[in-house]
């Protein structure tokens, strides 16, 4: 369906009534800026006020000019120092995105499609989403039937599928878990899986769910604990030394009275005598306080700081505030995304096993040469999915391109040259599969829902690659098993007659099954038993659903005792704060978790004065980040995670 859209009119009159589609960034750090701000340190403040009481004393000949010049010196290096490092970190970061190239659309303008960036977008626009777009704006699909990837906004690793909205339906004002999967909204950050569609643009800029959570994180930061501790240790030796610089003050004014023979005689000295002798026990109590606090001490911190920072980033660590390394080192409790941090991000063949329930490992596969060439014939010559010339897998759905990966590019070109399709059918949600005639082979080739190729199937190819009679008790507890894991199954299987349409011959064989996920990362497996065996909680908040967030968080190390807890955001509200925090050291998973979620965790674990880490890589986890003493923003993630204003003020990015 072809739209006019907008015309440059129009596109002038909704800009100024909605606004821009453009989320401001942060301003860039300043070297004076970074510089001034080390002076808010109240060990600094300290140094400070000593300086000038030194320089007090130099001016009536009680001290020598050197000692207030070495503090101001060492004051000044630690400033240098800390600006240094704010600036080139902040510096850094910026280069990292300025090198990404704009994100850019398709959109009806004066009657033809034009191609901008997406910060151009406004209300009204109607935008033409094809495969592998990502959504520039909040809004409604009107036109086509696409799926879309919500994993940057909810954690969800699975394609939703959208159709054409009604004409009088609107994008809903309060946006809750169960909004970014119904079947008409669109939201920006989305990435289109499969489909063609036109979305009808209604919120742009800070009123799209990613502006919303951009505003969100321009809260006050909170103090990360070695900023607690530093002005904690400066109230402690400030009082100390002024306590003591009084107290001492005055008992050496005591023993003048008293050597003088009590207060009459002692004024009877004269006042110049008297003068002298309050200067020589002012001196004595500045001299206490001198001694009492620790001059070296900020300078040895940002030189430490600096240092580690040059050691995270040459392990691919880009640290966005220096504080944040000790922060890491003090948390109690760490919030983990599921998607893309505990587990790659994408979905992937994890399991094969034949038609009697028998598991190959995956490694092992090329070793049964029958099952594997018709598997690969299956997958190769029965799919939406390709390789394009760079090697990444590009067309179809999340399911055919982990096929494809599965697959793999070499054996993808062999089979591209060896045979030919003659006839096919690609995969619909009535049929629930797909399938190829190879008139060479003189074989019709499935992949589907298991239940389908079930209901049309007798026999299964073994190990030894001869067809034997199928046993569905066999299969269906495997597949049961798989589903326990959150594993979707998929079939294959062949026949050895023409293809029939939108129908499975009743002679085909089955040749294995696939179980598929997005799976844990090898490394995320060791990095959480290695958190957990320094004492720090970990909880992993996702917005899959729960059966899926506990099977992950099973295969994670997470789950381990029956009084590990998991639940759901619902179930989360429904209790209070106070209940929450009995709770929360037994807390292990929250699933069907929204942006807010995240953030009341945050800000309960921090009334229980708990040290809160948070990592993720998407949209949703923002705010989250913002709030956490420290956030932890993956590198693979999106640009509202890895922003300035994305990650709380003692923060790194890792990449």
């Amino acid at each position: 369906m072809h739209y006019n859209g907008l015309s440059d009119k129009e596109v002038a009159e909704s800009r100024e009534k909605y606004g821009s589609n453009v989320i401001p960034d942060s301003e860039p750090t300043t070297f004076w800026a970074e510089f001034k701000e080390t002076f808010g340190d109240p060990m600094i403040r300290i140094l400070l006020a000593i300086a000038v009481l030194m320089i007090v004393m130099c001016v009536l000949g009680y001290a020598d000019i050197y000692e207030p010049i070495g503090t101001i010196v060492a004051i000044l290096i630690v400033a240098f120092v800390s600006a240094k490092t704010g600036v080139a970190s902040d510096t850094k970061y910026r280069q990292l995105k300025d090198s990404t190239k704009k994100d850019q659309c398709k959109v009806y303008r004066n009657g033809v499609v034009a191609v901008i960036d997406m910060d151009d977008v406004v209300v009204g626009d109607k935008v033409l989403l094809q495969s592998g777009d990502k959504i520039p704006a909040d809004g409604v699909l009107i036109h086509g039937h696409i799926k879309v990837d919500n994993s940057a906004l909810n954690g969800e690793a699975e394609e939703c599928s959208k159709t054409a909205a009604p004409g009088e339906f609107r994008l809903a004002d309060e946006i809750t878990g169960d909004t970014f999967v119904d079947k008409h909204s669109l939201f920006r950050g989305a990435v289109l899986f499969d489909g063609e569609g036109v979305l009808d643009v209604q919120k742009v800029g800070l009123a799209t769910m990613m502006g919303k959570m951009a505003e969100e994180m321009q809260d006050e930061e909170p103090d990360s604990p070695l900023k607690v501790k530093l002005s904690n240790l400066a109230g402690l030796i400030s009082r100390f030394g002024y306590i003591g610089a009084v107290v001492i003050a005055a008992m050496y004014l005591a023993f003048y009275v008293i050597s003088a023979g009590g207060i009459g005689p002692y004024l009877d000295t004269g006042a110049t005598e008297i003068i002298k002798d309050v200067v020589e026990a002012v001196s004595l109590a500045v001299v206490i306080i001198v001694c009492a606090v620790p001059e070296g001490l900020p300078l040895m911190i940002s030189l430490v700081l600096m240092q580690n920072t040059s050691k995270m980033l040459d392990h691919n660590v880009l640290v966005r505030k220096a504080e944040g390394i000790e922060t890491a080192g003090s948390l109690n409790i760490l919030f983990s995304d599921k998607t893309g941090t505990i587990t790659k991000g994408r979905l992937e063949v994890v399991e094969f096993f034949t038609g009697d329930g028998i598991t190959i490992p995956l490694a092992e596969l090329p070793q049964h040469g029958k099952i594997k060439g018709l598997v690969d014939l299956a997958i190769g010559k029965n799919s939406q999915s390709m390789f394009d010339a760079s090697g990444n897998v590009i067309g179809g759905n999340a399911t055919d391109q982990a096929l494809m990966k599965f697959l793999g590019q070499e054996l993808f070109g062999k089979l591209e040259s060896s045979c030919t399709v003659t006839l096919s059918q690609g995969f619909n949600s009535a049929n629930k599969f797909s399938q190829a005639y190879l008139g060479e082979l003189k074989k019709t080739f499935y992949k589907g829902a298991p239940e389908r190729l079930l209901n049309a199937s007798t026999k299964y190819l073994s190990l030894s690659g001869e067809e034997h009679p199928i046993s569905l008790r066999a299969i269906n507890a495997k597949i049961d098993e798989l589903a326990s894991k959150s594993m979707r199954v998929l079939a294959f299987g062949y026949s050895n007659q023409q293809m029939t349409e939108n129908k499975i011959n009743d002679d085909t064989v089955i040749v294995g099954f696939v179980g598929i996920r997005d799976d844990v990362r090898p490394e995320a497996r060791e990095a959480i038993a290695a958190v957990q065996g320094a004492g720090i909680q970990v909880v992993m908040i996702t917005g899959d659903r729960l059966e899926t967030a506990v099977a992950i968080a099973t295969d994670a190390g997470l789950l381990k005792t029956e009084d590990d807890v998991a639940l759901t955001s619902a179930q989360l509200n429904e209790l209070s704060d106070e209940e929450v925090k009995q709770i929360i050291p037994r807390i292990r998973v929250i699933a069907r978790a929204l942006p807010t979620d995240k953030s009341r965790m945050v800000r309960l674990c921090q009334e229980m004065n708990l040290v809160v880490g948070m990592t993720g890589d998407g949209v949703n986890d923002s705010p989250a980040l913002k709030r956490a003493d420290v956030g932890f923003a993956m590198g693979s993630g999106t640009e509202a995670a890895k922003t300035p204003s994305g990650t709380a003020g003692p923060s790194t990015t890792t990449s």
